[in-house]
């Protein structure tokens, strides 16, 4: 028998002169694939246009070849800047984890006249003032903030209800600026509030501290009242008025507002969105529910991701035909996305970073001085869950509290290139990891990425946003102008 010779290691090269960089892909819809690489890049490809490309048989002189040579998914013999320029965008990307800490959450007290349905903490009746944060912790707190190195600070002062503890208030942005005119820090504030407690004293307060306020509006009035409820029954009313009187004092923009969806908000996106066009808001944040607090008990397993879904397509639709009739608004947590999809920088948003920002990004000072990785890991701690716990204002340094497992641990375990099913996923470049969410959920940090709801989620949103910017000329033109 004759033996056929070994064919020559000539037949198996490559027949194209390039070499691919990493990536990742998956089917958007039809025949399209979306294909990223680790700087966010994307092209969207046609099936057979992708065969060609893992193939290394792509022609050198067509439009698909010259537009991945550009985006860092290959390059070839002409590329001699292509993996610096790479490594540039890649630590470009990274930056925001030298800074480390920039939000800095003080929870001034747990005391609140509200009984909103969904409320994520144990909130206590107005009268308890033993829930108030002591002067010794927010000075202590504040000592901490200013050990971070991050050269841009901000301060949020939240509840409970703060108002009902402004001596706290004055007291911390006192302390803060005084210690930043040797910092040189850029410093800011912003205080978390129904705006129900505004008097003439805080709203100058705030106006000659520069101190942002931030509110919540759920919807037209019933369901706003309905969601969260005041012992007089007219929330709505009285926070509308709150945002009028600060809008007066301190101007239009420095007043933000932001809803969180129940299921009885399901059926309602186009009219809680043009109760913000009614407000003359020009931002509005479509927020699923967390299942933490009384929202565990309530109403979480009211609606799935699914649902949830629904009611963004249809948020986001309505949104765009507001813009296209004229009338600005842009829905917050898109415009992070985009920012996350465009951007040669990193957003900020805890949720949306690898490794996961908690601690990193924001960190959360308790009344009673606990330090916590998030405001999430306080809520579950609240639940009886200290996973996320970092140490005590009054115990432990700040070298202690950033370094510690309950901080190094979950950073270690939301990296996401070594993530399961997040390393080969085409969307990494745009998501992030909520370990928080995972251990209330699932048990650990991680989750099984099958079945996390956070994971649905994002996969979900980006899937249509990136729909939207290839196959609607008029949206991606009003996408693009959010960011």
């Amino acid at each position: 028998m004759i033996r056929a010779p070994f064919r020559p290691p000539s037949d198996f090269a490559p027949p194209r002169d390039y070499r691919l960089l990493p990536l990742r892909f998956d089917r958007l819809h039809g025949d399209k694939y979306l294909v990223t690489n680790d700087v966010g890049e994307y092209v969207v490809l046609e099936r057979s246009e992708l065969d060609k490309l893992v193939a290394r048989r792509l022609d050198p002189e067509s439009a698909t070849y010259r537009a991945l040579k550009a985006r860092h998914f290959l390059f070839d013999s002409g590329s001699d800047v292509a993996l610096d320029l790479l490594a540039l965008k890649v630590r470009s990307r990274t930056e925001r984890i030298a800074e480390f800490t920039g939000l800095h959450i003080f929870v001034v007290t747990l005391r609140c006249d509200h009984s909103c349905q969904y409320c994520q903490v144990s909130r206590q009746s107005v009268d308890r003032d033993r829930y108030d944060m002591s002067a010794e912790n927010s000075d202590r707190s504040v000592d901490l903030v200013f050990q971070s190195p991050n050269p841009n600070i901000k301060i949020e002062l939240q509840g409970g209800e703060p108002l009902l503890s402004f001596g706290i208030i004055r007291h911390i942005v006192e302390r803060a600026r005084k210690i930043n005119e040797v910092e040189k820090r850029n410093l800011r504030f912003v205080i978390t509030s129904t705006l129900h407690h505004l008097d003439d004293e805080v709203l100058a307060f705030c106006r000659d501290n520069d101190i942002d306020l931030s509110t919540s509006i759920d919807g037209p009035a019933d369901l706003h009242d309905a969601q969260r409820r005041s012992p007089g029954g007219d929330s709505y009313q009285r926070t509308v008025d709150g945002i009028v009187r600060a809008r007066a004092v301190l101007g239009h923009d420095r007043v933000a507002a932001l809803m969180t969806t129940t299921p009885a908000s399901l059926p309602r996106v186009e009219e809680i969105i043009d109760e913000y066009v009614k407000l003359d808001f020009h931002s509005v944040f479509l927020r699923g529910l967390s299942p933490y607090g009384f929202a565990a008990k309530s109403l979480v397993h009211r609606y799935g991701v699914e649902d949830w879904l629904d009611f963004y397509k249809r948020g986001l639709a309505h949104i765009l035909r507001l813009n296209a009739a004229g009338f600005r608004l842009r829905e917050d947590y898109t415009t992070i996305l985009l920012q996350k999809i465009f951007s040669p920088l990193s957003a900020s948003y805890v949720d949306l970073q690898s490794p996961a920002g908690i601690g990193i990004a924001g960190i959360v000072y308790n009344y009673d001085g606990g330090v916590y990785a998030s405001d999430e890991g306080r809520m579950l701690a609240e639940m009886g869950d200290e996973t996320f716990r970092l140490g005590h204002v009054g115990e432990n340094s700040y070298e202690e509290l950033v370094t510690s497992d309950a901080l190094l641990a979950p950073l270690g375990d939301t990296i996401l290139e070594c993530v399961p099913r997040c390393n080969d996923c085409v969307f990494l470049p745009y998501c992030g990891s909520d370990p928080v969410l995972h251990r209330a959920t699932q048990g650990d940090t991680i989750g099984h990425k099958a079945f996390s709801a956070f994971c649905s989620k994002q996969m979900g949103m980006l899937r249509h946003l990136i729909t939207l910017l290839e196959t609607d000329p008029d949206a991606r033109q009003i996408l693009l102008g959010w960011v």
